[in-house]
């Protein structure tokens, strides 16, 4: 989902502090966050989305298309601009599944340089894991020994079970990396994904990919004992909190940090099947390039709050980005230090 800069302050004309900048491309979105360090960690200056379906077709092809290329390059432009005009002298720029499964992704990332001076990395699946935990883990509370976060993205989703007492914070234990994700599972099942379509046979689909992470970790017996605390970090997750809570329009300060119960969850979902998708697109907190990803991502959620039965989940409005910015300016700090 397209939360355009609801968090963004305008750019700084300061120069006393260097400005450092993220890029996420994800198989459904472009963001970008731009931020100088803080005492708090980073005060965010500038930030952009955009919704550019780089992985639209690359299940099928095997291939990015010419279309979702162009327009991926556009926003990339964007980003280019926004981090020339806010100073920034340090930035890295990361891709994930689209790119790690089209057998083009090397042109692609060639033309990106080329066209751009954008250095853009394809991560794998584990690095991407690694970043969203550095970018959730503020949200995370050391009153229970585990944390389970989950990230459903555009062309997979990510499950990491994590130690919390771990000496130098919380620490992936493992984690596995699904190649389902809101675009690949809407362009599988055509028909549609609501509970009238194919919603059960994706919540099997999940449920069969997270089972032997649950079982080699002891996952659903933890959470049974109390000792788990759940996040979730995704557009399908933040938008269900903005439904939630009845907003006009997405503000992310009032998503990001919520606590959801199941049973909220639940609810909101039932209420989304039964929005028609033309309803779904006009709403102001799903929005028009949204609207026919809702319920794919909804299938997600609903095969690990059912495996998971942790009650309720944090909703986590960041992830690679915040990774990202925390991973840069830490390593400068320490070598500033030394």
């Amino acid at each position: 989902m397209a939360h355009t800069n609801s968090h963004a302050q305008q750019p700084s004309k300061s120069k006393e502090l260097s400005a450092y900048a993220a890029i996420d491309l994800g198989t459904n979105n472009c963001r970008m966050l731009v931020a100088q360090p803080n005492h708090n960690g980073f005060r965010i200056i500038d930030s952009f989305s955009r919704i550019v379906r780089l992985g639209e077709g690359v299940s099928a092809s095997g291939r990015l298309n010419e279309n979702a290329i162009e327009r991926t390059i556009s926003a990339l432009g964007v980003c280019k601009s926004k981090m020339r005009r806010a100073g920034v002298n340090k930035a890295r720029c990361v891709t994930t599944e689209a790119c790690r499964r089209a057998d083009n992704s090397g042109e692609f990332l060639k033309r990106v340089h080329a066209e751009l001076g954008i250095e853009l990395e394809a991560i794998s699946a584990k690095e991407e894991a690694e970043l969203t935990l550095i970018g959730c883990a503020p949200l995370l509370a050391e009153v229970r020994p585990h944390a389970l976060v989950f990230d459903i993205g555009g062309g997979s989703t990510e499950a990491v079970w994590i130690d919390m007492n771990a000496s130098n914070g919380p620490t992936a234990i493992d984690m596995v990396s699904l190649p389902h994700g809101v675009v690949t599972l809407s362009e599988d099942y055509p028909g549609g994904t609501g509970t009238d379509g194919a919603f059960e046979e994706i919540v099997a689909r999940i449920d069969e990919g997270l089972a032997a992470f649950d079982e080699r970790n002891k996952i659903s017996e933890t959470i049974s004992k109390g000792m788990v605390q759940m996040l979730g970090t995704s557009g399908t997750v933040t938008t269900l909190g903005a439904l939630h809570l009845e907003l006009p329009r997405y503000d992310r300060s009032k998503i990001d940090g919520l606590v959801l119960s199941f049973e909220d969850i639940n609810k909101t979902i039932s209420m989304i099947d039964n929005m028609s998708v033309e309803n779904r697109m006009k709403h102001p907190c799903i929005g028009a390039k949204r609207g026919d990803l809702m319920m794919s991502g909804c299938a997600i959620l609903e095969a690990v709050t059912r495996r998971w039965s942790a009650g309720k989940l944090v909703v986590a409005d960041r992830g690679i980005r915040e990774g990202i910015l925390i991973s840069l300016m830490s390593e400068d700090s320490a070598r500033n230090n030394v």
